[in-house]
């Protein structure tokens, strides 16, 4: 392989890792890259894991045997199995060497090892009708974060020193790609995390809000938004300091962390000051009120504040038509407010008071008539 081929290699690895969109995408376009880059008929990437002790498999590309799955759930392996492992990621840099790809052959023996040895990764050669493969470990901020493997059929030319020298640059692109990807999502986690509670903030809520009533008018999927204030909180930043005020928030977002845990793949946000909320797509509504149920009763027991108000709206409810987040977001919040003035310890529903239902009026009524020396503004996105 030419000089002018390998750097048009490397060159295509390195834009289709720039090129992905998602942490899945990011590995796809690192093994196929670094498979066709080799001249390979498979490649795989792993992660080492060094708390269990395994490589895991993230991804398989090119012709995959029957056991290997594209994105695998569960292909792990012992770090025992390879003593390459221990060989050039702790020995070799320990004395001062850099990290270094080797190939293995489904021939085996490896060179130097001890008579009748055969390696786990000679043996998944041949079960796998492989002739060889290149191993290239994948460093990131200066630790072992795992590995590049690329495997060409029996027959096939076997990899050579050459190939193993190609191998440790790609690997090399493939950890710039993942540190940049890695840096990527936590600049994305932090724009869309809330820094005191560690649930998701505002910003997350209009998102996920957003394509939750956009697939509800597509398919009818059932959207609830439980919208909840915690009582008190003024007072306690007033007489004991705003450091146990934080302690307060702190504890509520735990236990609507936990009540949200009632709700497969429900959203638990902060959105802002004393205001939290609850977003569900496809729970039944009935559930979601257990759930703000619980989270109110749960509430009330912190030793901190004076419980919450709670309010709730769903889909599946009688609150007419939802054609946009902003109208979900009022009938919530009204609910939320009502639930306030009632100081009640239990959340109130939108659109389960009858055909009046004063909920519904004051969310649907406009701007200008609605409550406003006590009332928090309605939010007002389009």
């Amino acid at each position: 392989m030419g000089e002018d081929s390998r750097l048009a290699g490397v060159v295509a690895l390195a834009q289709g890792m720039a090129a992905a969109h998602s942490s899945r995408e990011v590995w796809w376009a690192a093994a196929s890259g670094a498979y066709r880059a080799l001249g390979g008929s498979f490649a795989a990437l792993s992660v080492w894991e060094r708390e269990l002790g395994r490589l895991r498999v993230l991804v398989n590309v090119g012709e995959r045997a029957e056991d290997e799955e594209e994105f695998p759930d569960a292909e792990a392996y012992p770090v025992h199995q390879f003593a390459e492992i221990t060989e050039f990621l702790h020995e070799r840099w320990a004395g001062g060497g850099e990290p270094d790809a080797w190939v293995e052959t489904a021939e085996g023996p490896a060179a130097g090892r001890r008579p009748g040895y055969v390696h786990q990764r000679v043996a998944a050669l041949r079960r796998r009708g492989r002739g060889c493969c290149v191993v290239a470990p994948i460093v990131l901020h200066g630790r072992a974060w795992g590995e590049l493997y690329v495997a060409r059929p029996v027959g096939a030319p076997v990899f050579d020193r050459e190939d193993a020298d190609f191998a440790t640059v790609l690997a090399s692109v493939v950890a710039a790609g993942i540190a940049q990807t890695e840096r990527l999502e936590e600049v994305r986690r932090l724009a869309f995390t809330d820094a005191l509670t560690g649930l998701a903030n505002r910003r997350a809520v209009d998102s996920r809000l957003d394509e939750a009533v956009e697939r509800h008018r597509r398919d009818g999927a059932v959207v609830s938004l439980v919208v909840c204030d915690i009582n008190g909180l003024k007072r306690v930043n007033d007489t004991r300091g705003h450091a146990v005020g934080d302690r307060l928030l702190e504890r509520f977002g735990s236990v609507l962390s936990l009540c949200g845990a009632m709700l497969p793949g429900a959203l638990a946000a902060r959105l802002g000051g004393d205001e939290f909320c609850l977003l569900t797509v496809g729970p039944a509504a009935d559930d979601v009120v257990k759930a703000a149920d619980e989270l109110c009763r749960r509430a009330a027991e912190l030793e901190l504040g004076e419980g919450v108000a709670c309010g709730v709206a769903s889909t599946e409810d009688p609150i007419g038509p939802v054609h946009s987040a902003r109208r979900l977001f009022r009938l919530a919040d009204a609910a939320q407010y009502q639930a306030k003035a009632e100081r009640s310890l239990r959340p109130v529903v939108a659109g389960r008071a009858g055909p009046d239902d004063p909920v519904v009026r004051l969310a649907d009524e406009p701007a200008a008539e609605q409550p406003s020396a006590e009332r928090r503004r309605f939010r007002g996105r389009g």
